[in-house]
């Protein structure tokens, strides 16, 4: 086992923990703020993905970097599409002329 597994593990499950616990507690007025907010930490989460790919240490860190590439690449996706459709619902249809 590698130095600083069992911390690092520690760090992981209890970060799961805290942002379950976080995310649980919104209020339905926050879901289109916290979209965003997401999708900027998602960013982040690619180019960080992107690096661990690109050291290429070991198969399995490429394989991991890969899959947390995709996942948060997918969820960051979804999550522009739902925060469009969501900003659409709101728009006044007043400003058209009707044809």
């Amino acid at each position: 086992m590698p130095p600083g597994f069992i911390e690092n593990l520690f760090v992981f499950v209890l970060a799961g923990f805290l942002g379950f616990e976080v995310i649980r507690r919104v209020s339905p007025l926050l879901h289109t703020p916290l979209m965003s907010l997401t999708n900027a930490l998602d960013a982040i989460v690619v180019v960080a993905g992107i690096i661990i790919c690109g050291e290429a240490k070991t198969p399995l860190s490429i394989l991991l970097g890969a899959v947390a590439v995709a996942a948060a690449f997918s969820n960051m996706i979804g999550g522009f599409l739902i925060t469009d459709r969501m900003l659409r619902m709101f728009k006044s249809t007043s400003g058209r002329k009707k044809s």
